[in-house]
């Protein structure tokens, strides 16, 4: 509230508003709007980061070895013995990939990981490559995830099988909601199941390895599903074994993803970030080793129609009994939960790229739980959309998958190879502040350097690989894509710096002097208490008023016209004949035929009577003139469209 009391000659006041949003049924669907000040009670523990953060990574061991088998599967059942040794490679790559980002982590505090990274390191354009890679994955990740999420229930329930693609949308839409409710709900919904899910992995190989290594009970898969027919290889050639370790790298995914959400960690956020990015390695490296290892022992097929997971969960548990269906329910959850990383980095990713003019500025927002809520439901849309297309099949997604990921690995750890190299050139005690970070000599800059750098050409040449041994199957589309984004980006920030430099007040004067004439143009349906209150507020605009009525029906000009000369005050009234029945064309042509014969300095105002309806379902019933003429308008200069509202009391206001 304003002190009157306060006799201070500034021009700015301070207030607060004491308005508080009303109770909606958005606050039931996603929780009573949070103030700003709320924003660092909503950071999250290293036990619930794991959940968030790391769900897509823990859930690629779900399908991260059947991918490795359906690739083997080409050269026959004889090849699959490759499996294990491709998966202790993938390890070797994912310990690499970790220790990298975990000194990016530590090096850029304030989250943003490949973007970030390669924006002070490298450029704007390999950031904006690397943006878009990421925002490509992430969205590939939630219909990855998602789709074999489902192909876990079918698996399970063969009859479900027609409706998987009605069942993924409906998972996507109740993730975009729990996600919108805010991150340390989505965080607290999503831990028990996580933990659940990690729990049962280790239980289920567990008893695998028992049975396999002490009691030597555990046999093969009971009634496998029939291999799909596949043009068989002559035999297994370098090419074939490249191709199925650039499948099994999905396993990879998402372990970029703690870099980009730094911030949402309760300080020291960093340190917790790190720790939390360690645990996450050793449950995937761990669980895909001994899932690819028993996988190979008992035998299993990779199919569309029974996942590797269920094969080897009813062979170890021998049959589809109680624990079999509580690993097909984690395993499940987990994968859908997968998709809740891409739900709490996309938007993050869109918000810095946004803010910084390469994507629409609306995404910078924050929704009324504090998170970006349009990002939240722009991923919801693009996903679905796309696990419609390709009919929530894992295996014609996967082509598109992980390119995007290992191309933003590569420009992340290039960015942080160059960055310890100016930290080398850097003299003791001297710090240079960029925009992502400050930097300050390090002793150990060479060693690290080594890491990043090694990190970088591992990463680039998975992503070869993968390009070329995916290309045909449709990896060619995420390579087109990319640079389509790209060039999206830099026509956004194209628009946004040119208006800057249009608006800015560097070297600007003084406004332009008051225009010297005022001319009112009036629209006019009809004739009615609402036009003469619309036609008093024009006269106090100008004394220069013309109305203007669009002849349609004869009838109801004549109506108009005589009604006219005995309300109109004395203003002139136009009639345009309009032979076609047309209303809007005639009158952006006169309007059109009068800017183009004004005086210099003379500015045209149209002024249009407005009807407010009582209720929506009735304004419906109205057409909004005003709104036509402002989009048509709109971008002549010199020109300005004002409605005038007519509200109509019902009678019990009246009364």
């Amino acid at each position: 509230m304003i002190n009157p009391e306060d006799n201070s000659q500034t021009s700015i006041i301070e207030r607060k508003a004491g308005h508080k949003p009303r109770h909606t049924w958005r606050s039931w669907l996603i929780g009573e709007p949070l103030s700003t000040a709320d924003a660092p009670h909503q950071t999250i523990r290293k036990i619930v980061g794991l959940a968030v953060f790391a769900s897509d990574a823990l859930s690629s061991t779900a399908y991260a070895t059947q991918e490795i088998l359906v690739i083997l599967a080409a050269a026959g059942t004889i090849a699959f013995g490759y499996v294990f040794p491709i998966s202790i490679a993938i390890v070797v790559l994912l310990a690499i990939v970790t220790i990298s980002y975990e000194q990016t982590i530590h090096a850029y505090p304030d989250g943003g990981g490949a973007y970030i990274v390669a924006r002070d390191n490298l450029g704007e354009l390999p950031a904006l490559i690397a943006a878009a890679s990421l925002l490509t994955d992430y969205i590939l990740t939630v219909s990855v995830s998602i789709a074999s999420g489902v192909a876990q229930i079918t698996s399970a329930f063969p009859q479900l099988y027609d409706f998987r693609v009605l069942l993924s949308v409906s998972f996507i839409m109740f993730i975009m909601l729990i996600n919108l409710r805010g991150v340390k709900e989505s965080g607290s919904a999503f831990a028990i199941p996580t933990y659940f899910f990690v729990f049962m992995m280790y239980i289920t190989v567990g008893i695998g390895l028992f049975k396999l290594l002490v009691t030597h009970t555990l046999g093969t898969v009971p009634s496998p599903p029939e291999m799909e027919a596949i043009e068989a290889a002559a035999k297994v050639t370098p090419f074939l074994i490249l191709h199925a370790f650039a499948s099994g790298t999905t396993a990879l995914t998402g372990v970029e993803a703690i870099s980009n959400g730094i911030t949402a960690f309760k300080e020291p956020r960093s340190r917790n970030a790190g720790i939390t990015l360690i645990w996450m390695a050793l449950i995937l490296g761990s669980l895909f080793l001994a899932i690819s290892f028993i996988t190979k022992q008992i035998g299993a097929i990779p199919s569309e129609s029974e996942t590797v997971i269920s094969q080897l969960a009813r062979t170890i548990f021998d049959g589809r009994g109680l624990l079999y269906l509580m690993l097909i329910a984690a395993t499940t959850v987990i994968l859908i939960m997968a998709a809740n990383t891409a739900f709490a980095d996309f938007p993050r990713l869109s918000a810095l790229a946004a803010r910084d003019g390469f994507l629409p500025r609306q995404l910078t927002y924050r929704g009324s739980r504090l998170v970006y809520s349009r990002g939240i439901s722009t991923l919801a849309i693009i996903a679905s959309i796309l696990l419609i297309i390709f009919r929530a099949s894992v295996t014609r997604l996967i082509p598109l998958y992980a390119i995007g990921v290992f191309l933003s690995f590569t420009l992340s750890q290039a960015g942080m190879a160059h960055r310890w190299w100016k930290i080398g050139k850097l003299q003791p005690g001297q710090q240079i502040s960029e925009r992502g970070s400050t930097i300050h000599y390090q002793q150990d800059w060479l060693h690290k350097m080594i890491i990043n750098g090694f990190g970088s050409v591992c990463t680039a040449i998975v992503m070869l690989v993968f390009a070329i041994t995916k290309f045909r199957d449709g990896a060619y589309v995420v390579l087109v894509l990319i640079p389509v984004l790209v060039t999206i980006f830099w026509s956004i920030h194209r628009h946004y710096k040119n208006l800057a430099s249009k608006l800015s007040l560097e070297n600007f004067g003084v406004l332009p002097p008051h225009s010297t004439r005022h001319r009112v143009i009036m629209p006019v349906s009809g004739v009615h208490q609402g036009t003469l209150a619309a036609l008093r507020y024009a006269r106090m605009l100008s004394s220069d008023v013309t109305a203007v009525h669009i002849l349609i029906e004869p009838d109801e000009a004549e109506k108009v016209r005589k009604k006219w000369e005995m309300w109109g005050e004395g203003v002139r009234l136009v009639m345009l004949d309009s032979p076609y029945r047309l209303f809007i064309e005639p009158l952006l042509e006169y309007i059109a035929d009068i800017a183009d014969q004004r005086q210099p300095g003379e500015t045209i105002t149209i002024v249009v009577p407005e009807f407010v309806s009582e209720n929506r379902i009735t304004s419906t019933l109205h057409t909004n003139t005003a709104e036509l003429l402002r989009s048509q308008l709109r971008n002549q200069p010199g020109i300005v469209i004002t409605n005038v509202p007519y509200h109509v009391k019902t009678p019990n206001e009246a009364k």
